[in-house]
């Protein structure tokens, strides 16, 4: 059975002393939680995150990296650097990346295949925006982010991956004034396991982690976690809260 990974993506809000007090108080609400917890959070927050986070079951991870080990990448941080200070997970081809810093389908490629070559894990994201499916190609742009994101890989290697299903048009920080149901969420990411299934066989489809993300909160959690698909979630803004975040953590309790 799949395992449940609800991560935090802090996207950029807090700073280290913030981060030490938010995971201090994280900790005692989520340290017999049978879920995997992630804080995904902004590259000056990563040290302080990891000390405190030591001896606890609160893995830590980023929010991007580069693709090349070292170079003339101006403010860039590659995935040797992460792994040195003992980074597990990373996010790769957040859509707010794709829209404001023209991430694109094979950047995202590239940097997942160096993240697995590091022993990194890795969270994808994929998902279309409003006018996509209301136009009818949802289906059409998941499916294709989600190919064009694995292109290449082992099957072995897919297994390592999370990918996490973000209809960017139902992002709380996106005023669309829609929320996707826990119906819509759940087709979404059966059409990613499909796909990986006709690709990659089914123990690989059903081997793979698939996350929600768009306005997940403590209110919904238990929902959306509960379909057949869903297998956790990356949360946004309901993260930065620790009381909030520990019960979206804890839904199944």
């Amino acid at each position: 059975m799949r395992k449940k990974v609800i991560a935090g993506n802090w996207k950029m809000n807090k700073l280290p002393n913030d981060a030490i007090e938010f995971i201090t108080e994280l900790t005692p609400l989520v340290k017999n939680s049978e879920n995997e917890v992630v804080l995904c959070v902004p590259y000056t927050d990563l040290f302080y995150s990891l000390l405190h986070a030591q001896d606890t079951n609160i893995k830590i991870g980023a929010q991007n990296m580069h693709f090349e080990e070292r170079g003339a990448y101006t403010g860039e941080v590659s995935g040797e650097m992460l792994k040195s200070i003992g980074v597990e997970y990373v996010i790769i081809g957040h859509s707010e990346r794709r829209a404001y810093y023209n991430e694109t389908d094979e950047t995202v490629n590239k940097k997942l295949k160096k993240a697995l070559s590091l022993g990194l894990k890795p969270i994808v994201c994929v998902g279309e925006t409003l006018s996509q499916r209301e136009n009818g190609l949802a289906k059409d742009v998941v499916i294709t982010q989600t190919k064009l994101a694995l292109q290449g890989l082992k099957n072995e290697e897919v297994e390592k991956i999370i990918i996490a299903y973000e209809p960017i048009w139902s992002i709380s920080t996106i005023s669309t004034g829609k929320t996707a149901t826990k119906e819509d969420a759940n087709e979404a990411i059966k059409w990613i396991r499909k796909e990986i299934e006709k690709i990659y066989g089914s123990e690989v489809s059903e081997n793979v982690i698939i996350q929600y993300g768009g306005s997940v909160k403590s209110g919904n959690a238990k929902d959306l976690f509960e379909m057949s698909d869903i297998d956790g979630g990356l949360v946004g803004g309901a993260s930065l809260d620790a009381q909030e975040f520990a019960k979206i953590v804890n839904y199944n309790v």
